[in-house]
């Protein structure tokens, strides 16, 4: 299944910080993947319109070098401190969407998957991230075999802590322009994407700023979506239904009922 072409272009605000906002104004985007698939520049990419390609690995070990570039540091992003959410940089972010301002903060995880005997262990030490979240991606490189491999163990665990269906999860294959080096086709991640009932999209995001915006905007809309669904179930549920009417004929039945017996 392949990511739907969007229509309108995304509109990104250019706000270092978001504010608090009510709820339904802000979505938690959590990005997943291998180390080195290039997650980090994905984000900045999507907040910044830069790519900055080299990049110190995100080891989620305090908020300083993980994801930083070297020799030239990125503007720190807004390091949240939030009991659910540890590993990692939290990027926040207020964009328009759709007319809407929303606040997006966005989780880049440390780049620890493995596909090896300890993967559940190294998956575990994410739960809290997962469970944060309300929609993901999970990126892999079309240069390395093994960040592809480790894309379905990461969606199994996503569906562990979110087994509705309907959380957003989608599959990017990373770094299309390096054809030379490519270990993985296309087929394959639509292949991938399409048994696990994903959408799925190859960007480069060097060469590609619209194809990254594509991916968070449609991941978005669709939280936006659920987000609105869900406020809507709430609202039907908090109406108290009216009793019904007796039926009196029914009432006039039992009564004749009662004093026949009591003639008897």
């Amino acid at each position: 299944m392949r990511l739907p072409s969007m229509s309108q272009p995304f509109l990104l605000a250019p706000i270092a910080e978001c504010a608090p906002g009510p709820p339904g104004a802000q979505v938690r985007l959590a990005v997943l993947g291998a180390r080195g698939v290039g997650k980090s520049a994905m984000i900045v990419r999507f907040l910044t319109k830069r790519f900055i390609g080299d990049y110190e690995p995100n080891t989620g070990e305090g908020g300083d070098g993980g994801g930083a570039r070297r020799g030239a540091p990125l503007p720190r992003p807004r390091l949240v401190p939030d009991a659910l959410c540890s590993p990692g940089n939290l990027y926040s972010r207020l964009v328009h969407l759709e007319g809407d301002s929303v606040a997006v903060q966005i989780q880049d995880t440390p780049g620890c998957i493995q596909v090896q005997e300890d993967c559940v262990q190294v998956l575990d030490s994410l739960s809290r991230c997962v469970k944060w979240a309300e929609g993901f991606l999970l990126v892999y490189s079309v240069t390395d075999y093994s960040s592809y491999q480790s894309v379905q163990p990461l969606y199994q665990h996503i569906r562990k802590v979110h087994p509705d269906a309907r959380t957003p999860v989608i599959i990017v294959g990373n770094k299309a322009d390096l054809l030379h080096a490519r270990q993985v086709q296309a087929k394959e991640g639509l292949e991938l994407a399409n048994e696990l009932g994903s959408l799925f999209l190859e960007v480069s995001t060097s060469d590609d700023s619209q194809g990254v915006c594509d991916v968070f905007q449609y991941l978005c809309k669709e939280i936006n979506k659920l987000q609105h669904a869900g406020s809507t179930d709430r609202r039907r549920s908090s109406i108290i239904p009216r009793p019904k009417s007796p039926n009196m004929q029914d009432l006039k039945r039992r009564f004749k009922q009662a004093l026949s017996s009591k003639v008897k």
